[in-house]
């Protein structure tokens, strides 16, 4: 039967779960779009409801998620256009969404034999934090810790920015005293970021396994973070630029290590000519 009130007890509890005080708290969490929904059936026991519009679901590939939700025994919720727009996070909705549940992980959950381990201090951008998430996705990452008051990675706007790599990463939230607890313990070395440092990113031979540890977007590391790292690398920066957008300088970061971990040097030419 389809749901044609936004009174409905069912859009309430949508509405709750977007709530940016109630995500905190809650076990699930809003997803909406087909390939972000279509990247969440690839991960088990990850979807707990989904909702479609008829009107609004135009897509071959949409209805087939659909079907699919029926055939695995998934809350199927059908609502009206008015019903679905009023809780849809998207400009022009494609006409399906889903409720997921959240997977929580702990800092010995990673793999520590090998491979990269992202920290980042109190990041406070979704769409910054659903960025790295997705790059780290692609670097094959171990997971990303979340130090301090970071910004909740199923909020929206992050959830949207990992296009589903949300999905595939152990994310992990402490606080920076307990993670280099457990960093010392490993005895995995760190890398951190600095424009104040003199070594340049390229310079370092990074070990496998590493963490990299990424300042905030507002202070960047405090001097207690620095004085933990192993290694600082420096990006360099020309013109009048000081700072990279957080995701970005990440990225670069990430890339340098991954590359360095499968044998690709850059050998630089200084004083060769």
């Amino acid at each position: 039967m389809m749901i044609t009130s936004t009174s409905n007890s069912k859009i309430k509890q949508i509405r709750q779960i977007q709530d940016k005080k109630q995500q905190k708290k809650s076990n699930l969490f809003y997803m909406e779009g087909l390939r972000i929904i279509g990247e969440a059936y690839k991960t088990e026991n990850l979807l707990e409801t989904l909702i479609f519009c008829p009107e609004l679901l135009k897509s071959e590939y949409g209805n087939q998620l659909i079907e699919q939700g029926k055939q695995t025994g998934l809350e199927i919720l059908e609502v009206s256009e008015s019903v679905f727009k009023s809780f849809s996070m998207k400009e022009n909705p494609q006409g399906i969404a889903a409720i997921g549940i959240k997977k929580e992980y702990h800092l010995d959950d990673l793999n520590t034999k090998k491979g990269i381990i992202v920290a980042l201090t109190e990041i406070a951008d979704p769409g910054n934090l659903g960025t790295i998430i997705r790059t780290s996705d692609a670097v094959d990452a171990n997971g990303i810790v979340l130090l301090g008051d970071s910004v909740n990675p199923y909020e929206s706007g992050s959830v949207r920015g990992s296009m589903g790599a949300l999905f595939s990463q152990k994310i992990i939230q402490t606080d920076f005293e307990t993670f280099l607890a457990w960093k010392n313990e490993k005895k995995i070395k760190m890398v951190g970021t600095s424009d104040h440092t003199e070594t340049d990113y390229l310079e370092i031979s990074y070990p496998n396994p590493i963490i990299l540890l990424m300042g905030s977007e507002r202070q960047g590391l405090t001097r207690e973070q620095i004085d933990s790292c192993d290694f600082m690398a420096r990006i360099p920066m020309l013109r009048s630029s000081d700072s990279l957008n957080l995701a970005v300088a990440t990225g670069i970061m990430l890339y340098q290590i991954y590359n360095c971990h499968r044998g690709y040097v850059l050998t630089s030419e200084k004083g060769n000519a």
